[in-house]
C-alpha cells in the first residue's frame, strides 16, 4: 500500500488556487479503457473531490463512446447546501479497466449529467 502511495504522490499535479492553501486539488495521469473494445484513453483525474464514489460526465462518456449501461435504481445526487442536483439523479454507468502505472482494476463509474 504505502509503494503505492508512494507512485501516486511523485505523478500528481497540484493546482494552487490562491496563495494562502497552496494544495488545493490532486491530480494523476491514468488510463480508461473501454471493455467493449479495449480501446485506452489517457486521462487527468481528480484525487478525493469529496464525492462518494467514482463519476464521469455524460459529456467525456458520449465522446469517447463509452458504452452506458442502465443502472437498476436511481442515484440521487446531494449538493452541499442539501438541494439534489437539479440535472436529475444518475441513471448510467460505465465498466472500465482503469490503469495506473503497472496496475489494473475492473471497475464501474457512475455517469453524471450535465
Amino acid at each position: 500500500m504505502f509503494a503505492m502511495l508512494d507512485r501516486v504522490i511523485e505523478n500528481t499535479s497540484c493546482c494552487s488556487l490562491d496563495n494562502v492553501n497552496m494544495l488545493k486539488e490532486v491530480t494523476v495521469k491514468i488510463r480508461l479503457e473501454r471493455i467493449n473494445i479495449q480501446k485506452r484513453v489517457t486521462v487527468e483525474v481528480l484525487l478525493d473531490s469529496g464525492v462518494m464514489g467514482l463519476v464521469i460526465s455524460s459529456e467525456f462518456a458520449r465522446k469517447w463512446r463509452f458504452k452506458l449501461k442502465k443502472i437498476e435504481r436511481l442515484i440521487y445526487v446531494g449538493n452541499m447546501d442539501g438541494s439534489f442536483n437539479k440535472k436529475g439523479p444518475i441513471e448510467h454507468m460505465i465498466e472500465v479497466n482503469i490503469y495506473y502505472q503497472r496496475h489494473r482494476k475492473r471497475t464501474e463509474i457512475d455517469v453524471i449529467r450535465e
